[in-house]
């Protein structure tokens, strides 16, 4: 038995059986970093193009983030916000000066879910309603109350939630039933379809409308143009809060706006935020209109919460960003990596569309000149990418959509080696299938 399956056997032994690794029965151990690149317990080393599940934004060991990081541990690991705590104030100023959100009030927390959880506390308590819109193919966390509102069936471990919730159109048009209509047709058919919800499958006092710009989990299926102008053109003949979710699309990683949301030309009531925003350091967060965040009557407070490592890392990660202009990058590798990807699908019939915005590309495989979903084909071909030395993750309604995300610090050279390894991956599968 090598190190490697001695570790995994430990795993399995400990951890729960439902706690999925990538790769079947050879899960990789990842043990150190550097850019774009991380090193295995295998001891060899890998083009990382998923970045921590898009939690490792700007890259592997950068030095301004891990000085910051030091440099805090040094002082105060720990406080609580029953003290204040100033690379946490730090961190909300910077937050709330950028927020598409009027007069904003920021909370932090530790993960996407506390934060989801959190905006799901606010809206209900303000609209003393537990009505949810959410969207088809969301994906809002693994908590009870967000998996109540994830729109995805291979995440919603129980039908048991605290919330009631109604799934709208999710602007996914590779699968819609409204696919063939152009934009303008297409946004107002579904804005139509959200009112008739609305009118017809809820009390009239709904919650919120919560919504990923980008959908994460979903495929990265990315919306037309002006389709979430619409939909919030119908919510506010209600008055129902509008939530972006950003935990996965926020900080410019969709190379188009610091909010995903922001291209769209929504100014949301709330947004959540965590992920990226630590470099993989544990935080989460809420920036809230202030009547909103200011709802509640009861005592809170966060433990751990915007600590002060987390907070410190949190300045350092968004004056990197903004320091090397990485919105930027992320815009010209993401174009340069979906004209590789589209180039790709005239040679393999089973690339059925590539989608997504800045870095946050989908590839959805299916069989051969059809629409039928893929899902042991994009298995292989992590696998086989892994082999060739590139790591991508995988997602979508039915696990056969390819995610392609890399750090915001990706180089076009290594954006083209990471085309160059998925093209020989798709040949080598089909070659093998062709045997």
């Amino acid at each position: 038995m090598t190190e490697q399956s001695s570790l995994y056997a430990r795993h399995r032994r400990v951890m729960p059986r439902w706690l999925a690794t990538y790769y079947g029965d050879e899960p990789l151990e990842l043990v150190s970093g550097s850019g774009r690149h991380v090193s295995g317990g295998n001891g060899r080393t890998y083009l990382d193009f998923f970045g921590g599940l898009l939690a490792t934004m700007v890259g592997h060991d950068i030095p301004e983030i891990t000085e910051a990081i030091q440099r805090q541990a040094g002082r105060l690991l720990h406080s609580s916000t029953l003290y204040l705590i100033r690379s946490q104030i730090e961190l909300a100023e910077r937050i709330a000066a950028r927020a598409p959100v009027d007069n904003p009030r920021v909370f932090f927390v530790n993960s996407g879910s506390e934060a989801v959880e959190t905006a799901m506390l606010l809206t209900t308590t303000a609209r003393r309603s537990n009505q949810v819109i959410a969207l088809r193919g969301s994906y809002h966390g693994r908590t009870f109350a967000t998996v109540g509102a994830t729109g995805i069936r291979g995440w919603s471990a129980t039908s048991l939630s605290p919330l009631q919730v109604t799934y709208a159109h999710n602007g996914y048009r590779y699968r819609s039933p409204f696919a063939e209509l152009g934009d303008e047709a297409y946004n107002a058919v579904c804005a139509q379809e959200l009112r008739t919800m609305i009118e017809t499958g809820t009390s009239g006092d709904v919650a919120c409308y919560i919504a990923e710009p980008v959908q994460g989990a979903g495929g990265f299926a990315n919306p037309p143009q002006g389709f979430f102008l619409a939909m919030k053109e119908v919510l506010d003949e209600y008055s129902i809060p509008f939530v972006s979710d950003e935990v996965q699309s926020g900080w410019g990683r969709t190379g188009r706006s610091y909010f995903g949301i922001e291209h769209y030309g929504v100014r949301p009531q709330a947004i959540t935020f965590a992920k990226g925003l630590a470099n993989g350091l544990s935080i989460g967060g809420v920036v809230a209109e202030e009547s909103l965040m200011n709802c509640l009557t009861a005592n809170s407070i966060s433990t751990a919460g915007g600590n002060p490592i987390a907070s410190a890392a949190g300045c350092a990660v968004i004056d990197f960003i903004e320091s090397h202009d990485l919105q930027r990058n992320a815009a010209k590798i993401g174009d340069l990596l979906q004209r590789g990807l589209r180039e790709l699908a005239q040679r393999h019939s089973t690339i059925g569309e590539v989608r997504g915005a800045g870095l946050m590309i989908g590839v959805e495989l299916v069989e051969p000149h059809s629409k039928t979903p893929a899902p042991d084909l994009a298995n292989r071909v992590l696998l086989e990418c892994r082999q060739r030395g590139l790591l991508i993750g995988k997602g979508g309604l039915y696990g056969n959509v390819l995610r392609v995300t890399p750090p915001m610090t990706v180089t076009a050279d290594e954006a083209r080696q990471a085309l160059d390894t998925l093209d020989a991956a798709m040949s080598a599968l089909t070659l093998t299938a062709a045997r």
